[in-house]
C-alpha cells in the first residue's frame, strides 16, 4: 500500500498537469488553476478519511476544514451575508469539519470501505461543485473534475501498490480490487453511498438549473423594433 506522501506526491503532480491543462489548452483564469491543481492535490488525501491512523486522518480534515469556507466564501456573499456574517459561517463550517464530520468518519467508517470506491470520488467531485460557487460554470465543472482526478489517483496507487513483484514473477495482494470498485461487502456502506451520490446529483442539477434561471432573468429585456412604413390596418 502506497503511504501517506506518496499519494500526495501523486495526486499534487497530477494537480500541476491539470492545472497547465486549463492554463494552457482551455485558456482559463491563471488564478483558477492553480487552485483547481491545489484542490487536486488535496483530493488525494481524501480516501484515506476512512484510515485507522489519526495521523493522516487529522491531516486530511484540518486541510479540509481550512480551505473550505474559502472556497464558500462566494455563495455566502451571494447570500446577501454581511463581513461578519460571512466570518461567522465560515467558522462554523471550519468546525463543523474538523470536529463532527471527524466524529462521525470515525465511527461509521471502515478502512478501504466504500471511501476507496469509484462512486466515492464522483461523490467528491460533486460536493466540490457544490461548494465552489461562482459566476462561471464551466470553472466549477474544472474544479470538479480536479478533485475527481486526485481522488481516483490515489485509488489507482493502491491498485498499483496491491501488485507484488518478487522473483520474476507477480502476486495479488488481498488489497487487490478494493480500491477501483463500484461496491463493497458492507450493503449499508454500499446503500449509503449510492444515495448520498443519487442526492449530491439532484442538488448540482437544482443548483445549475436556479444559477441558469438568474442569469436569464439578469438579461436586459430585448430591444422592440417598430417599422414606421408598416400600415396598421383597423
Amino acid at each position: 500500500m502506497a503511504n501517506f506522501r506518496t499519494h500526495v506526491t501523486v495526486s499534487s503532480l497530477c494537480g500541476v498537469g491539470f492545472a497547465a491543462l486549463g492554463a494552457v489548452t482551455l485558456d482559463l483564469p491563471l488564478e483558477s488553476c492553480i487552485l483547481a491543481g491545489g484542490l487536486c492535490g488535496l483530493a488525494g488525501m481524501l480516501p484515506d478519511l476512512d484510515s485507522n491512523n489519526s495521523v493522516p486522518l487529522r491531516e486530511i480534515l484540518a486541510f479540509s476544514a481550512a480551505i473550505m469556507p474559502l472556497l464558500m466564501a462566494e455563495r455566502f456573499e451571494s447570500l446577501g451575508l454581511s463581513h461578519a456574517g460571512i466570518t461567522l459561517a465560515g467558522a462554523c463550517v471550519y468546525l463543523l469539519v474538523r470536529f463532527g464530520v471527524g466524529s462521525l468518519l470515525k465511527k461509521c467508517t471502515v478502512h478501504r470501505g466504500m471511501f476507496h470506491s469509484l462512486p466515492a470520488a464522483l461523490i467528491a467531485g460533486l460536493a466540490a461543485f457544490l461548494i465552489c460557487d461562482g459566476i462561471d460554470p464551466h470553472l466549477r465543472v474544472f474544479k470538479a473534475g480536479a478533485v475527481f482526478v486526485g481522488f481516483v489517483s490515489h485509488l489507482i496507487l493502491d491498485e498499483f501498490y496491491s501488485v507484488e513483484r518478487g522473483e520474476g514473477k507477480l502476486r495479488l495482494k488481498k488489497s487487490f480490487g478494493t480500491a477501483l470498485k463500484l461496491t463493497a461487502g458492507n450493503h449499508g456502506g454500499t446503500s449509503a453511498a449510492y444515495g448520498m451520490l443519487l442526492l449530491l446529483i439532484v442538488l448540482a442539477v437544482g443548483d445549475t438549473l436556479v444559477f441558469h434561471s438568474a442569469m436569464i432573468s439578469e438579461l436586459p429585456p430585448m430591444p422592440v423594433v417598430i417599422d414606421e412604413g408598416a400600415t396598421i390596418r383597423r
